[in-house]
């Protein structure tokens, strides 16, 4: 009855081969929509060259959809990072990504912690474009503003240099 037990315990990780697609497919979508929205802009940009007054304001909605355009880039990075990275620690080594010579290893993950750190990163990514994206977007009136500006931009920076900071405390 044990070895029953434990048999179907184990097989149960299968479950997760759910969420790798899931995650795989879902990174897939969001690289589609993030092209249609560079591709949008580049439609609209077709326009600019018509009129001086159009490109002043062009400019900013490009920027804009650029921006977020990288954005979802990169949240379909953390949703492949994650599926394959499920995948390697639940279900099966992944051989092509030990085998392969030329491309990086930021997708090979060995532990959980790995994937949380490789995550970690990306998801930072994320968060700094979608302030710019914000950023952009603000209306800066007054000190205070630029002054919440650059604590947000300080703040950034420290983040990004304590992640570094870390990354060399373990080499």
């Amino acid at each position: 009855m044990e070895k029953i037990i434990e048999r179907i315990l184990w097989e149960s990780r299968l479950m997760i081969f759910l969420a790798v697609i899931a995650s795989i497919f879902a990174a897939f979508v969001l690289v589609l929509i993030g092209t249609f929205e560079i591709l949008y802009v580049i439609k609209s940009s077709v326009k600019l060259f018509a009129s001086k007054d159009v490109f002043d304001e062009f400019y900013k909605y490009a920027i804009k959809h650029i921006v977020t355009a990288v954005d979802i880039y990169l949240i379909s990075t953390v949703l492949l990072i994650f599926g394959i990275g499920l995948y390697e620690l639940f279900i099966s080594k992944i051989d092509y990504i030990e085998q392969e010579e030329k491309s990086s290893k930021i997708l090979e993950i060995h532990t959980l912690d790995q994937l949380k750190e490789k995550l970690a990163k990306v998801i930072l990514m994320v968060l700094i474009v979608t302030f710019f994206k914000y950023a952009i977007d603000f209306q800066y009136k007054d000190i205070k503003s630029l002054l919440y500006l650059s604590i947000g931009i300080a703040l950034i920076s420290l983040s990004i240099y304590l992640m570094h900071k870390g990354k060399e405390k373990k080499q």
